[in-house]
């Protein structure tokens, strides 16, 4: 029986990369839509695969004709053109958080269903760095029949080839059982045609040659094309191909092989490839028999239909997953976790405040659908954020491996996006009826930058979280005294004290209390005079600080002799005078003490190619161990009734008048209130670095944790690190990606680490922990110089991370929902003292109910999509085939999902499966008419999804699951499960 080739035409179009989206559009991407169009409608037997949605998109809405549209349809109707992935971008794996990767995902399903009632059903994860176990949990309950990753460890893609093990079926999640997806590793050839063909030039299948950048050229001839395929030269591009499939063909199972033809910015000139490769195909198939193999274009789906229906017995892989990933012993990428520590911050502050404005948004809708502010315009904005968002998800976005100028243009759109949600928050939180949004904007509303001069000063503080919230919120002002009240002009606890890097502005920190998804108003009133405003703990506390003289580590000779407590009714905190480093923690509640120390050390990066292997955006290899980066440490601790707070500043040399880092560690003072104290809030200042240097926070402690680590999976699972030793770098083979949480811990304790943006981590040695902060590194490689890819970033960097220090049980039960709560804290909004009491307005505004769900559920989405489709297949396929014209935007219908923290065992009580109602849950919003349950991007209807089931040697066990009530708007949540509905309220 011969080898049957699945040929599968596609174009790798990163969404940023070394050119912007703009240029990248006007190059090449336009055309390749364009031409593809054109190339497979002269032809039914051609096939092409669209995966990057953010380009066709704009193809479609800004380039493509009525014509062109029109033969798209019947493409797309006929399986000649085959939508892939469906998101928005092909997402990063590593660094990217669960959140944004759904969102993503559902921007560019809602699309695709909305335009061509398509559903993708497969994966084409051809080009991240490394693949999440997270990844394929959210394809399967996506409604995935397949998965498809190739960038895997070197070493572990041998061994795979050689087993004929590339094929299995994962079940990525060790709680959701049901949700395992078939997956395919691409092979050592990864998603590329072979470009070497020795008789051809060093394009091989690519006829149309390189795209030019920044101009097509006018005549349609591009460099660097491979010898057209004549009578001389077809046989020897027919053996060349066919050598190659049956190279491939040996490391699978079956006799079918995927090849895939294309690879970076291909196809934009598509005759020329077609007209080539047409022939070729015809040849082979002609001498099937002599060479054994036949060939045919195909899409993902025709490859994968044909795997299934073999029937073969697949073997299973559990919830591991293949970080961190390697190309050869010297190459780990596993720099990029920590590279652009800036983008990642505002890449996940965008995505906070998405989250926030869709459920104001939400809410204002259903309380006021005829409200003053036009829901046309307030779609507008959160659909600009969702798109920039979305697009800094690409795998050379939030991953920092991207050029200077592409890395500003996705900060531009995350900045431009945010400015305009802003504007939309301040319509919500502050519009009266009868004005417009003029109005408002130039009367009540005003920019931080003039808020500070008013005497009285009023904020609106958000909970953005279904769960009441106590907590503190902070920010700068220029008085040194102030009071503080409710919206019942009630005293609130506050602290004002001097900041940190000025000797003119003062730091203001009140003490909130806010219901799920709950606004409240404060008013603050400003004084210069001297003292605390209130004397008793209802009012402001002024704090003052006590400054210790620097301590050089050359002095270190005795230490711990003068130890400093910092405590609260979780933790005694022990400073050494000695040192002004943190000496140890003791955690109240089994009284346990732990060493623990906190510094910040450096990587040397080589930058000389002939000198051994470089650092770069992607790639962590450190030409030696870590160095103390400090000579001397100075330190402030300014005690407090709401929060202490502990400076510690790090020079280079005594005697440097400016520090080079420091950290800032909050300690909340929580006297019975219902503030965590178990929350240790650290931010940092790094920067800028010297050249070739990577610097880590290291923390040391006394845990016996044998450089074992636990880090999460894009925010949704906890994966096991056990240090490996390998013959070379083994240092940066044991970094790992932390989007949201790492921890060590032994038989008694553990230390978590919960994170405002992505992070490389790692454990070194017994007890430690090291976070990589930030990387600034230039080479001379070529590649790097000619694509500007060098990281020369002279940035200050400014992350948080919260401390988390206790038992076992203790901290499991908390560190959940510390993650989400780090991720979506209150938004603080500053407004201008109104014209008009607040009392007058405060019927025509926004009520504030509240919606408070479960500790161990949290409300991941609640949104308005703003999707014109109807939620019946059937009638909506009817409705795109009757006209294609837009239906009237949907903004009755509320995006819902909720997702259970929990793994199955991992606590007694917060594990097991949950039931509400959500009638009842959702009541103080308005009434539930109807809920329909979908699958997670809410394309499918949950009862008529059926994806493909894969025999495997282990069969799938049962899930646990409850029994589901028969009441309709009562569900049941099982432990690690993402439930999505259409609400109607």
């Amino acid at each position: 029986m011969p080898i049957q080739t699945f040929v599968i035409p596609h174009s790798h179009m990163d969404v940023g990369w070394v050119y912007t989206v703009q240029e990248s559009m006007h190059a090449y991407a336009a055309n390749v839509y364009s031409s593809v169009t054109e190339e497979l409608s002269k032809a039914n037997n051609r096939r092409f695969i669209a995966v990057e949605q953010e380009f066709f998109r704009l193809w479609w809405d800004t380039v493509a004709t009525n014509s062109q549209k029109k033969q798209v349809r019947q493409l797309v109707k006929t399986g000649q053109l085959e939508f892939i992935i469906g998101g928005q971008v092909m997402h990063d794996e590593a660094v990217t958080d669960l959140n944004d990767q759904i969102l993503q995902l559902t921007e560019g399903h809602g699309f695709l269903y909305e335009t061509f009632g398509v559903r993708p059903q497969f994966s084409w994860h051809v080009d991240p760095f490394g693949a999440s176990a997270t990844t394929p949990v959210l394809f399967a309950l996506t409604g995935f029949n397949a998965h498809l990753i190739s960038r895997i460890d070197y070493d572990l893609k041998d061994a795979m080839q050689t087993d004929k093990k590339l094929q299995f079926v994962w079940r990525g999640s060790r709680s959701l059982k049901k949700q395992e997806i078939f997956t395919h590793t691409m092979d050592q050839f990864s998603y590329c045609t072979p470009s070497s063909i020795p008789f051809s030039n060093s394009s091989g299948f690519y006829w149309n040659g390189v795209a030019l950048f920044p101009d097509p050229p006018k005549d349609g001839v591009y460099p660097n094309m491979s010898l057209p395929v004549t009578k001389e030269t077809i046989h020897a591009y027919a053996q060349t191909m066919v050598d190659n499939i049956k190279q491939r063909a040996a490391w699978f199972r079956t006799k079918h092989v995927l090849w895939p033809w294309g690879c970076d910015k291909q196809f934009y000139n598509s005759s020329m490839q077609f007209k080539n490769m047409d022939p070729l195909m015809n040849y082979i198939n002609q001498n099937s028999k002599d060479f054994g193999v036949t060939v045919q274009y195909a899409t993902l789906s025709e490859y994968f239909k044909a795997l299934h229906d073999s029937n073969l017995e697949w073997e299973t892989r559990g919830s591991e997953d293949f970080l961190p990933y390697s190309t050869e012993s010297h190459q780990a990428w596993t720099g990029f976790y920590a590279s652009r520590n800036i983008l990642k911050g505002v890449a996940r502050q965008a995505s906070s405040k998405l989250h926030a404005a869709e459920t104001i948004f939400t809410q204002y809708r259903i309380s006021f659908p005829d409200g003053p502010v036009a829901k046309d315009w307030a779609l507008d904005k959160l659909k600009a954020l969702r798109w920039a968002v979305s697009e800094v998800q690409h795998h050379d976005g939030i991953t920092g491996t991207e050029s200077p100028k592409v890395a500003n243009m996705y900060m531009q759109h995350l900045s431009q996006a945010m400015m305009a949600v802003d504007e939309l928050l301040a319509a919500l939180f502050l519009l009266p009826h009868r004005l417009s949004p003029h109005d408002i904007f130039s009367t009540n509303y005003q920019t931080k930058g003039r808020v500070q001069e008013a005497r009285e000063q009023h904020i609106i503080v958000y909970n953005p979280l279904a769960w009441n919230v106590t907590t503190i919120v902070n920010f700068t002002v220029n008085f040194s005294t102030a009071a503080v009240f409710d919206d019942n002009g009630k005293s609130v606890p506050a602290q004002i004290q001097p900041a940190a890097y000025s000797n003119t502005t003062f730091d203001l920190f009140i003490l909130v209390e806010l219901g799920g998804l709950q606004h409240r108003k404060y008013t603050i009133q400003f004084s210069e005079k001297g003292g605390s405003v209130a004397g008793d703990r209802g009012g402001t506390y002024k704090a003052r600080k006590v400054s210790f003289d620097r301590k050089s580590v050359q002095d270190w000779t005795k230490t711990g002799r003068r130890l400093l407590p910092v405590i609260n009714e979780c933790y005694k905190l022990m400073f050494d005078q000695d040192t002004n480093l943190l000496h140890s923690v003791t955690y109240t509640e089994d009284k346990r003490r732990v060493r623990i120390k906190q510094d910040f050390w450096e990587y040397r990066a080589n930058g000389e190619i002939k000198s051994g292997p470089i650092s770069d955006n992607y790639i962590f290899t450190a030409s030696s161990t870590a160095a103390r980066a400090y000579g001397a440490v100075g330190m402030e601790i300014i005690p407090g009734t709401i929060v202490t707070e502990v400076r510690q500043f790090f020079y280079k040399n005594k005697s440097d008048k400016d520090h080079a880092f420091s950290i800032t560690t909050r300690v909340p003072e929580c006297y019975q209130s219902k503030v965590r104290c178990h929350r240790l809030q650290q931010s940092y200042s790094v920067g800028p670095l010297q050249l070739n240097t990577e610097t880590v926070l290291r923390t040391t402690t006394s845990l016996r944790n044998n450089k074992t680590l636990y880090t999460d999976d894009n925010g949704y699972q906890m994966m096991k690190r056990t240090y490996k030793e390998f013959d070379n770098n083994t240092l940066a083979r044991n970094y790992f990606p932390m989007v949201r949480a790492a921890f060590i811990e032994d038989d008694q304790s553990r230390l978590v680490l919960v994170s405002d943006r992505a992070h490389g981590v790692s454990s070194q040695g017994d007890g430690q922990i090291e976070v990589m902060l930030h990387r600034r590194l230039w080479n001379n490689s070529p590649f790097n110089l000619g694509y500007n890819l060098t990281l020369n970033d002279s940035s200050v960097v400014c992350p948080t991370l919260w401390m988390i220090m206790g038992s076992l049980n203790a901290t499991t039960k908390v560190y959940h929902r510390e993650a989400i709560e780090m991720q979506h804290r209150p938004v603080v909004m500053a407004i201008d003292q109104p014209k008009k009491p607040l009392q007058t307005q405060a019927r025509h505004r926004l009520p504030v109910p509240t919606v408070v769900l479960p500790p161990n559920l949290h409300l991941l989405s609640f949104s308005i999509p703003g999707w014109n489709y109807s939620s019946n297949h059937t009638a909506h396929i009817k409705q795109i085939e009757k006209d294609q014209k837009h239906a009237e935007v949907n903004y009755d219908r509320v995006l819902l999902r909720i997702m259970h923290l929990f793994e199955e065992g991992e606590d007694p009580e917060l594990s097991k499966a949950v039931t509400v109602n959500m009638k009842e849950l959702l009541k103080g919003l308005g009434e539930v008419r109807a809920l329909e349950e979908r699958s997670l991007t809410a394309t499918w209807d949950s009862d008529t999804l059926q994806r493909w089931k894969w025999k495997t040697a282990e069969p799938s066990q049962t899930q646990n699951k409850t029994t589901e009530p028969k009441d309709k708007f009562t569900v049941t949540i099982s432990p690690k499960e993402i439930r999505t509905f259409f609400v109607y309220f």
